[in-house]
């Protein structure tokens, strides 16, 4: 016999326990145990006036975001939508049955005043890396480093050639992605006229070291109209797009995100990123891991003098080397290099001397002699097309000759192994996450999402490895 839906109520009152009809390893659930927000209140209470009428609860806001960025819903419309019909999400929420779900627009009115003038969203983030110290997920002996390119909310129709001059109008009239980006000129500008009145009073010598060791930064292509921050790029063979590039230090123990940094998709302001990052690590956690793990792009000679010169740290990188040749000759490995003579010696055991000066590119040229090579018979397999043959050795040799020693170790073949761990990061944060294009415009809007994101991927992380069932609540709440 076919069943059939009771037309009529039933009972007039009954008892209804909310988190009764939440599982009781709900990922929401487990992830509650380890937020704190008191000492967030504490952190945002100069932001609020302690007269009138009382706000939107800041931890409803951030409850809600965490619920947006943990289950990929981009739209805070949605989000709120979402929370109004969702009973774990107003159990996660503290809303219970009746609790009236704020309108979206609070959202940004509190992310561009309070939220970004007390950097909320930086103090959240490392209270969750505390969560995870105190859990013993961090092993601070080896951090990973990588970047990925996110899409940003900017239409490459709306933009102009990279070196045509542009007209912004009034920056108070502006949107607030072109005040940002004005601002960040002006900083610009005003720093480079302290460096040239500087050079002025400096002497004649140590003014021209400067200038030929002064890095000239390639100017943009494009410049989006609506994100100007943001930097027009493209993967090989893809089309090109005006993107952001999110910045990972990961601790290879279990996978904990220690810093994250927004930056324009622009390698060597990716490359920039990670002193920032192991400087604040070591400055608000005190750790400074031994070693540290990224791609060739990493293994600039600067880079790799920093890290081991200045930071003390095993550097687990590929050293960017382009001395080696595909052509057959003789590539930089091929010579000797003597450091009491300061020569290096060819295979046909000659010497290549220098001058000692500088270039631009932070190297040292080393030619050998015309008489030297005119009869050499290596010389079709050394420098076929020239009279000469010129070394260049970087200023900064010392440190890559360290990578490239360890580069030969087993622990080194574990790091390459390791390495992966930020790219898993990665591919969560476009995939469950849904973060494949941001919605917020500005550096601080990439940073405001990217911030986020990884908090809640060391949530999710501290609820898979620590999050015990809570026990169900026996309260019940009238209907």
């Amino acid at each position: 016999m076919m069943g059939e839906l009771p037309k009529d109520q039933g009972t007039l009152f009954y008892d209804f326990c909310l988190e009764d009809h939440v599982p009781k390893d709900h990922l929401l659930r487990r992830i509650d145990q380890f937020l704190d927000f008191e000492t967030l209140r504490q952190h945002l209470a100069p932001s609020y006036s302690p007269i009138g009428r009382p706000s939107v609860d800041p931890e409803l806001l951030l409850r809600m975001l965490i619920v947006g960025y943990c289950y990929g819903i981009r739209s805070e419309r949605q989000l709120c939508q979402e929370v109004h019909v969702n009973l774990a999400y107003r159990l996660f929420c503290r809303l219970g049955l009746k609790g009236e779900v704020p309108n979206h627009s609070t959202f940004t009115k509190n992310r561009h005043g309070r939220f970004r003038d007390s950097d909320m969203f930086r103090y959240l983030f490392e209270a969750v890396v505390r969560e995870c110290m105190l859990e013993d997920l961090i092993g601070e002996e080896g951090f990973a480093v990588d970047a990925s390119v996110i899409r940003a909310d900017a239409n490459g129709q709306h933009s102009v050639a990279g070196d045509e001059p542009i007209d912004w109008g009034d920056p108070e009239q502006a949107a607030r992605p072109i005040r940002e980006y004005v601002a960040a000129l002006d900083a610009v500008a005003s720093a480079e006229e302290t460096e040239t009145e500087d050079a002025e009073t400096a002497d004649a010598e140590v003014e021209d070291a400067a200038t030929e060791e002064a890095p000239d930064e390639t100017p943009p292509k494009r410049i989006s109209l609506t994100d100007p921050q943001s930097r027009w790029t493209a993967a090989p063979g893809g089309p090109a797009y005006f993107a952001y590039s999110t910045n990972y230090l990961v601790d290879t123990k279990s996978g904990i995100i220690m810093d994250a940094e927004a930056t324009p998709a622009y390698r060597p302001d990716e490359v920039e990123s990670t002193k920032t990052m192991i400087d604040r690590v070591e400055e608000r956690f005190d750790i400074k891991p031994k070693r540290l793990i990224g791609d060739t792009a990493y293994g600039t000679a600067e880079m790799l003098d920093w890290i081991v010169n200045t930071k003390k740290i095993a550097p687990h990188i590929p050293v960017w080397d382009r001395s080696e040749r595909d052509d057959g000759t003789f590539g930089g490995s091929d010579f000797t290099f003597d450091a009491k003579a300061n020569v290096y010696r060819c295979p046909n055991k000659k010497l290549l001397h220098t001058t000692g000066k500088v270039t631009k590119a932070q190297t040292i040229n080393y030619r050998s002699r015309v008489a030297d090579c005119v009869n050499c018979p290596l010389k079709s397999r050394c420098c076929p097309n020239s009279k000469v043959r010129r070394i260049q050795r970087s200023i900064y040799e010392a440190a890559r000759d360290v990578a490239r020693a360890i580069a030969k170790t087993e622990e080194y073949q574990l790091s390459q192994r390791q390495r992966k761990k930020p790219e898993m990061l990665f591919a969560h944060l476009k995939v469950p996450l849904n973060l494949r294009r941001l919605r917020l415009r500005g550096l601080s809007g990439a940073k405001d999402e990217f911030l986020m994101a990884a908090t809640v991927q060391n949530l999710r992380r501290l609820a898979m490895w620590c999050g015990q069932d809570p026990p169900l609540c026996s309260q019940s709440v009238p209907a």
